[in-house]
Formats: C-alpha cells, sequence, structure tokens
C-alpha cells in the first residue's frame, strides 16, 4: 500500500480518538483514498484499512479500558451507537470503545459498499447498523 494512503488511514483513526473528525467526516475521507471499508478488533487493539485489490493496512489503536464481556448485548450496543450518531457535546469515541467492549463487543467491520457496521461478540453473535441516510 502506498504512504498516501496509509497516511490517511493513520488520520483517519487518530482523528477518531481524538474527535477532530467525525465518523461522517472519517468515511468520506477514507472511500476518497479508495479504501472499501475497515474492522476494529478490540481484543487486539488493531484497525485494518482494506481496498478493493486486496491490500490492507493494520494500524494500532490505542488501547481501551476493559476487556471485552463474553455477554453480547445487541441493545447496548444499539443504545451506544445511537449515541454516537447523535454526536453531540459529551460524545468520545474512546469511552464509546470501552463501553461497546463492556457491552460484549469484540469488534466490528465497516462495509462502505455495503453501507453497513456489523458488530460482533466473542461467540460471534452479531448486530447489524446500517449508514443513516
Amino acid at each position: 500500500m502506498d504512504a498516501e494512503r496509509i497516511s490517511i488511514a493513520q488520520t483517519c483513526l487518530h482523528a477518531a480518538h481524538d474527535g477532530s473528525l467525525s465518523f461522517p467526516e472519517i468515511i468520506g475521507r477514507l472511500i476518497a483514498a479508495g479504501f472499501e471499508g475497515y474492522s476494529v478488533d478490540y481484543r487486539r487493539n488493531t484497525q485494518t484499512c482494506y481496498l478493493p485489490d486486496g491490500d490492507s493496512v493494520t494500524l494500532d489503536m490505542p488501547p481501551s479500558p476493559g476487556t471485552v464481556l463474553a455477554a453480547f448485548d445487541p441493545a447496548g450496543i444499539e443504545a451506544l451507537v445511537r449515541w454516537a450518531q447523535a454526536n453531540g457535546p459529551d460524545y468520545d469515541y474512546p469511552v464509546f470503545c470501552e463501553k461497546v467492549k463492556a457491552a460484549g463487543c469484540a469488534g466490528y467491520l465497516v462495509s462502505f459498499l455495503g453501507r453497513r457496521v456489523v458488530y460482533y461478540g466473542r461467540t460471534a453473535e452479531t448486530h447489524i447498523e446500517h449508514f443513516p441516510k
């Protein structure tokens, strides 16, 4: 993968954690750079961005407190997603990461092509969120 795309992926990852870009802004930048999606793995603290040709880059995420609980709580995850979508002054992605792990989310896959996010637990249970229109 070329250095420019890696830099864009890193910038977007850091912007999510420091709040300097919103989720729609991050998605826009990643799509413009040619990415078709990304995955977040809370157990490894990594984010992987994917290109359509199969190339990818895996980046280390800042660790968040807590561990991924075994019990998967789709209603709790959905409530946290609504909090994130509202993007109010109290929203904070690092806090989202901590809370979603406590709701049993081991990670999530964002598909720009499918316009959805699939949250999954340690037991492979899932919760699907479609991008807002």
